[in-house]
């Protein structure tokens, strides 16, 4: 029979978590107060990747870079559960590949929707 957990048993753990945000704010405190203020316009000026900017920062641009980014997440998902899945194959056995294949087939349906919605023509 195991025995029941007490409070004491959650103490280190605890104290890890108080040692790491004790940290973090030490660390922020004394960078805050220790650091250099020296406040120039060029350290105040807008600076992305070494371009300055030109222009409006609000320019609206298409959509389909999201839909791309969404979609590659969205079909980049069945790998995190292939791996296990293929990890455990012999012990998942037959009802582990009629689960496999009914994702698969579930990801291929959505494939081709966006295929027929023709939401990766770039036209």
């Amino acid at each position: 029979m195991q025995a029941q957990s007490t409070a004491i048993d959650f103490l280190p753990i605890i104290f890890q978590v108080v040692v790491a945000l004790g940290f973090v704010v030490t660390t922020l405190v004394a960078t805050h107060f220790l650091g250099p203020k020296r406040k120039t316009s060029d350290k105040l000026e807008t600076f992305e990747a070494g371009v300055k900017s030109v222009g409006n920062a609000r320019q609206p641009f298409s959509i389909k870079y999201f839909v791309v980014a969404i979609l590659f997440v969205l079909f980049d998902i069945e790998v995190i559960f292939m791996y296990p899945w293929a990890v455990n194959f012999r012990a998942l056995k037959m009802d582990g590949m009629i689960e496999m294949f009914i994702f698969m087939g579930t990801l291929l349906l959505g494939f081709i929707y966006v295929i027929k919605k023709k939401v990766l023509d770039w036209n």
